[in-house]
């Protein structure tokens, strides 16, 4: 092992400083707890990590006690209604997240009677389940010896071993040393110490070098480099895409929405007709009238490119028709199950007094 970093003396370390610092979290069983005989939820471990994907914890922690109250077991998240479960994952992003979630919670039910696989290998087979998240999983509830890489870890092991590649070369090579330190024993923990190290003192910018628990062999903080990592690939500009979206609203308060197909970006969330997304879209409004142009457009920005949304609003009888979606009642229609780029179209046609009239 490079720098003669001793793999158990850097575990035995981080689990020291876990068992006194670890983070709360609802989806989580504590050290203490688990030293009294208390075993994580698989079901709860991967409902977090899948929200967790790409998101912060405080953006998860809400809609974490949402879908466990609403689902506790993953026998009751399968036998959910997708319509539900999109609805109530809306405002969190990311959305094959969700249905995949469904497509994981139906496949435990009917191929495992109800349990997670106990081990990586089985956790893989899962629909929506990736080696993160099988790794995660299986360390963190089944203590395999699994070793979980996210950015948190890769940033503590760049910095611990002064890793100058820039990420994403760099991933390999931070994945064998995150592998180096990953004990037998206690492997859930440990998975969990690295993270929280990683999102408390070995932070982004301005680690707290003073006090973390690796400061004494960490190679990048003596060569005075752990500002600086990880390096990274400048990215690439992201593209600016442009659509339009109508928003209809009939004399007795039903809006016209629609269920966006099953696949793509938005896929099976609920929303207002639209255009397609690209650089010059082509109008394509869901039935004829008069139709205004808000002054505003909606700005939303995806992980590959900006959205400017056109919205245009029209009011229409009791007797008109569209080509696609279907009006919703007022009082069954709530903004909330709408996905961000969609509510904030809606936010903007508050001030129009045709539709607020």
């Amino acid at each position: 092992m490079r720098d003669g970093l001793y793999s158990g003396v850097i575990s035995e370390l981080l689990l020291s400083w876990y068992d006194d610092n670890a983070r709360v979290m609802p989806w989580r069983v504590g050290p203490a707890e688990r030293a009294a005989g208390q075993r994580p939820d698989p079901y709860r471990i991967w409902l977090s990590e899948v929200m967790l994907q790409q998101t912060t914890v405080a953006a998860v922690r809400d809609y974490f006690v949402k879908f466990t109250t609403l689902w506790p077991t993953v026998r009751d998240l399968a036998a959910a209604e997708d319509a539900e479960v999109m609805g109530a994952w809306a405002g969190l992003g990311y959305y094959a997240r969700a249905r995949n979630l469904l497509k994981c919670a139906r496949a435990v039910v009917a191929d495992h009677g109800g349990a997670f696989p106990t081990s990586r290998d089985g956790l893989l087979t899962l629909p929506g389940i990736g080696p993160y998240t099988a790794s995660a999983i299986a360390a963190i509830a089944y203590d395999e010896a699994a070793t979980v890489v996210d950015g948190n870890v890769e940033r503590v092991m760049a910095r611990l071993h002064d890793v100058h590649t820039p990420l994403p070369a760099a991933k390999p090579e931070l994945t064998a040393l995150a592998t180096e330190h990953t004990p037998v024993e206690r492997a859930g923990d440990y998975a969990q110490s690295v993270m929280d190290l990683g999102a408390t003192i070995c932070t982004p910018r301005n680690p707290a070098c003073g006090i973390c628990p690796l400061r004494d062999p960490c190679a990048a903080r003596i060569a005075g480099t752990a500002p600086d990592l990880p390096r990274k690939t400048p990215k690439k500009l992201k593209p600016t895409r442009h659509g339009i979206a109508y928003v209809v609203r009939r004399d007795d308060g039903a809006w016209l929405l629609e269920t966006r197909p099953p696949k793509g970006l938005l896929g099976g969330m609920l929303g207002w007709p639209g255009s397609d997304w690209g650089d010059d879209p082509a109008p394509a409004p869901p039935l004829e009238a008069d139709w205004t142009t808000l002054p505003a457009q909606a700005l939303h920005t995806f992980t590959h490119f900006h959205l400017k949304l056109t919205v245009q609003t029209a009011t229409v009888g009791p007797e008109a028709t569209a080509n696609r979606g279907q009006f919703v009642a007022q009082d069954q229609f709530q903004p909330a199950d709408l996905p961000t780029v969609m509510r904030k179209v809606f936010d903007l046609t508050r001030q129009e007094p045709d539709l607020w009239g």
